[in-house]
């Protein structure tokens, strides 16, 4: 999903559960205002082809952001908005990057921990989940090349009171749980 103009160059990276589908609205808008806008799937998500079971880590699942941004022409200065845990993407973007990024924009998104390891931001979110946010989860276990890993299938419940409880009606057909996909815990 991308387009061209001579305005700045946004990249926006989907959250958990999601593709680059769900920035359908915002797309058509920046491009009106004179934007490129390229919305990305990380790998697995989306349209993306690669199934999670070949996405071992955080790294492999952000590769088609880090070479997005690897692939701008020298003097581009992009502008990256991620949403949810998209917000961990981009901040591995702008570390690889640095002169790379213009801006980045943390839209409702996860940050990393100053000082501490990537996944220092999702096990503090764990830890402060309560456990009726698991409702109707099916947990999984994938095997990976760096052998099994925990993942989690979301149902309808928690997508319509956690993710979508504020979705217009016109929008509620576009949440991942229709296709019950897995995602990476």
């Amino acid at each position: 999903m991308e387009g061209s103009s001579s305005g700045k160059h946004f990249i926006l990276i989907h959250g958990l559960c999601h593709g680059a589908w769900c920035w359908y609205k915002l797309v058509p808008m920046l491009r009106a205002a004179g934007h490129r806008v390229t919305a990305l799937d990380m790998a697995a998500s989306g349209a993306h082809p690669a199934r999670m079971d070949e996405v071992p880590s955080f790294e492999d699942y952000s590769w088609p952001l880090l070479d997005a941004v690897a692939a701008a022409p020298a003097g581009e200065r992009l502008v990256l908005v991620g949403h949810s845990l998209g917000g961990l993407n981009i901040a591995l973007a702008m570390e690889r990057f640095p002169r790379k990024v213009a801006a980045a924009v943390f839209l409702a998104a996860c940050m990393p921990c100053v000082g501490r390891h990537m996944g220092a931001t999702t096990e503090e979110i764990m830890r402060r989940i309560k456990p009726d946010f698991f409702m109707d989860m099916k947990r999984m276990v994938l095997n990976t090349s760096q052998g099994p890993r925990p993942a989690l299938v979301f149902g309808p419940k928690i997508l319509a009171a956690k993710l979508y409880d504020r979705s217009s009606g016109s929008d509620a057909g576009y949440d991942a749980g229709e296709t019950g996909l897995p995602v990476l815990g």
